[in-house]
């Protein structure tokens, strides 16, 4: 039987690879045959991240990169097409949040939060594209949320709220830009998972309760059947979607 969600012979980058999304991402396409590229600032982490890969008989290039600082992005992809070949699909996941009053929201932590979840996907995008462009094939999958499509419940997170309510748009124009080249470019909103700067206490398991209709929060699990299909060649006729991932949140 075809397995519509093979990647062998892909070369995979995902950012934000130390913890959470990225971390289960990587493992999940060296699972189906890609040769992953990790990247994070945290490199103790990724090496943690390569061991585990290549005990499943993966491979993984651990890129030490902090994709808001444009220097490190180009010398990153680099390093991968150096090591790899090429680029086949991108996976902009990197993000930060700063949770705080608006009125006491300083412009460094907006401009921290920007610079990681917005500049870090265009850079990433960029640079990436010149390698797919040449190969005309790639597969870009953004990380949105379901709080760049709604605003969150009493939580004040203006800056991730505003980087995610940007990131559909970002995935629409590039992929009207890109389409000639044969990469799509899709997006991913998950609703709330469990993850570094999301962590559930009592208090916000009622609240998912009462406000998400499944009534929990996402097992990573659950986003990675969507991430195998954006990034498989069987999804050549799918670009500038964001699909939300949320338990049926957003549906009313």
């Amino acid at each position: 039987m075809k397995n519509y969600m093979d990647l062998t012979g892909r070369i995979a980058i995902v950012t934000g690879a130390s913890s959470g999304l990225g971390y289960e991402y990587c493992k999940a396409f060296a699972e189906n045959g890609a040769k992953v590229a990790a990247f994070a600032r945290r490199k103790e982490r990724l090496e943690k991240l390569k061991e585990e890969i290549e005990s499943m008989g993966g491979t993984c290039l651990p890129v030490q990169c902090d994709v808001g600082k444009e220097e490190q992005v180009t010398a990153g992809v680099q390093q991968v097409i150096d090591n790899f070949g090429k680029v086949d699909i991108l996976v902009n996941n990197a993000g930060m949040m700063a949770y705080c009053p608006t009125v006491e929201l300083s412009l460094e932590q907006w401009q921290k939060v920007v610079d990681v979840s917005l500049t870090g996907y265009f850079l990433m995008a960029r640079e990436c594209a010149k390698n797919m462009i040449q190969n005309q094939y790639g597969r870009i999958i953004n990380t949105a949320s379901m709080y760049g499509h709604i605003a969150a419940f009493h939580h004040p997170i203006l800056a991730y709220n505003a980087t995610k309510g940007a990131v559909p748009n970002f995935t629409r124009s590039l992929a009207q830009e890109w389409a000639k080249y044969n990469i799509t470019v899709n997006a991913i909103g998950p609703g709330e998972f469990p993850s570094e700067m999301m962590q559930f206490d009592e208090t916000a398991l009622e609240e998912l309760k009462k406000r998400c209709p499944l009534g929990r929060p996402g097992k990573i699990d659950e986003l990675c059947g969507q991430l195998l299909l954006f990034a498989s060649e069987n999804c050549s006729y799918t670009t500038g979607q964001t699909i939300y991932i949320d338990g049926g949140w957003t549906a009313v």
